[in-house]
């Protein structure tokens, strides 16, 4: 099979990889699309920074070169042992992360802080490639009413559930997200698809706010301006009940603080090259709740994820023009690293030449 393998920075190929087949408790997918996102065009571009090189990932047991694709959807085309719920041409997508299921954090329900945690397509084999083996716990069936390239999507939009889930905004509240590309524009389309308002997206690129704003974003504020004083215009001067801070800019930590009320909340998504300074005091004084994000809780956030898609034409809105994977390094992981693709970019995997 053929497939876009991960060997370093600026070094991703498409080979030719012997076709994995499904062991116990797997299925074995045939790719019909993978998406591309912001982790890998930062993998190629300015890696390694998750994918193991030389030793072996500790969970995983794998190390570069390896498959890239966390994002996902196949066919099934094997049922390894013991996976049940599943047939051979089920329409399935997969969550990506691996859990043990026998850790404090995985008994707790927090299967996305597992101490044996690692994700496909960036710590083992992913589904950038013809066909792709999955751990059948972490799969869901893909509803008749969502395509297989909204599906692909399933699980960028999960991560944005979950970004959500962590600010505890309500319907009548309000939220401002700084950064508004790959997942902070997911996080506007479902805080929209809630009732979160004012809704407020922050940037420095003009045509992703003009994207967020078509997703729901009620304002749409430049970041080359004063960001924070302009959110508290749009909320009424108190501030937003939470900030997503998901675009990893040095400032931005210390611009969610200034835009957040009292009492409110700031959630961390972007990662920063480097640490940051952030007024510890202030926020101390206003009890304002900073809290991290990882991943996505596979069980609760990837069927609503799939529900969302459904349901709605989310997908079509933020697609990108559908690439073959002869083009995903000049033409999906160069562009998402020169911000030259403001949208979702998807790959067509279906009937690639032998």
């Amino acid at each position: 099979m053929r497939a876009a393998v991960y060997h370093g920075p600026g070094d991703v190929r498409i080979e030719r990889r012997p076709r994995p087949r499904a062991g116990p408790g797997e299925l074995l997918l045939d790719v019909s699309y993978a998406a591309l996102c912001g982790t890998d065009s930062g993998e190629y571009a300015h890696g390694p920074i998750l994918i193991p090189m030389g030793a072996p990932h500790p969970h995983s047991g794998q190390a570069a070169p390896l498959v890239l694709g966390h994002e996902f959807t196949g066919h099934v085309a094997e049922v390894g042992e013991g996976a049940r719920g599943f047939a051979i041409g089920d329409r399935v997508v997969c969550g990506a992360g691996v859990w043990c299921g026998e850790c404090s954090w995985c008994k707790e329900g927090r299967t996305n802080l597992c101490a044996r945690y690692f994700t496909l397509g960036l710590h083992a084999d992913g589904g950038l490639a013809e066909a792709v083996a999955v751990p059948a716990f972490a799969c869901f069936g893909v509803p008749d009413a969502c395509s297989d390239e909204a599906a692909a999507m399933a699980q960028p939009l999960a991560v944005a559930l979950h970004v959500l889930e962590r600010t505890g905004v309500s319907p009548g509240q309000s939220l401002a997200v700084i950064g508004v590309g790959g997942v902070g524009g997911f996080v506007i389309a479902a805080a929209a698809d809630r009732g979160i308002a004012p809704l407020i997206a922050l940037d420095i690129d003009e045509q992703r706010l003009r994207a967020a704003a078509e997703l729901g974003a009620t304002h749409t504020i430049s970041t080359e301006d004063d960001p924070a004083q302009a959110v508290r215009e749009a909320s009424g001067e108190e501030g937003t009940h939470a900030v997503v801070e998901s675009s990893g800019a040095a400032a931005a930590p210390q611009w969610a603080l200034d835009s957040v009320r009292r009492g409110g909340v700031i959630v961390a998504v972007g990662l920063a090259g480097k640490p940051v300074a952030l007024n510890l005091t202030d926020l101390t004084l206003r009890e304002v709740d900073l809290r991290g994000t990882l991943a996505h809780v596979c069980a609760r956030d990837l069927p609503a994820a799939l529900d969302l898609l459904a349901r709605s034409d989310l997908a079509q809105r933020v697609a990108e023009p559908t690439l073959t994977l002869d083009s995903v390094v000049d033409d999906g992981l160069r562009a998402l690293a020169e911000r030259r693709a403001a949208g979702k970019v998807l790959v067509d995997l279906r009937g690639q030449p032998t």
